[in-house]
């Protein structure tokens, strides 16, 4: 398990940029642009809570931008990103990640409650790396509501 203070997985995923181009993005690339990486890993494009999250994600972008990069990862084919992003307008890339294994690296994968019974699968989790690949924080069995604006605190407070 990641734990603040330890060296970020590196990783290579398919990917939907913010403008709709597919294209292939590792972690190196998001930390080139020197500032911090908000990697947030989510279950299912389209579904209620997951559309919550990246529309906050999407409402606040303007916010985080001075401080932080955005990513979003997910089972989810690049073709369903193209949709989920299409309908949403998201402002950021969305990283597939079909056989979990970044998802696993970052300990986003495992047991949860669905429906009364425990399954394995994504684990709501956001991942906070410093602009040097350095794990900040680590928030895991996200609930959506306020999740931006905790994020949006811990950028502030210089994390």
């Amino acid at each position: 398990m990641i734990k603040p203070g330890d060296k970020a997985p590196e990783f290579c995923l398919d990917a939907i940029d913010a403008h709709g181009q597919k294209l292939q993005l590792c972690l190196t690339e998001l930390l080139t642009h020197q500032k911090q990486v908000v990697l947030f890993f989510y279950p299912k494009d389209n579904t209620s809570g997951c559309t919550q999250e990246a529309c906050d994600f999407r409402d606040n972008l303007n916010r985080i931008t001075a401080k932080a990069v955005v990513a979003g990862v997910s089972r989810d084919s690049v073709a369903s990103h193209q949709k989920f992003r299409e309908k949403q307008a998201l402002n950021f890339p969305l990283l597939s990640d079909p056989d979990h294994k970044v998802l696993e690296l970052y300990g986003a994968w495992g047991q949860k409650m669905m429906y009364g019974k425990p399954v394995i699968s994504t684990v709501r989790t956001t991942v906070l790396i410093n602009k040097d690949g350095i794990i900040n924080r680590v928030w895991t069995n996200v609930k959506v509501k306020g999740h931006v604006e905790e994020i949006l605190g811990e950028l502030e407070r210089g994390a």
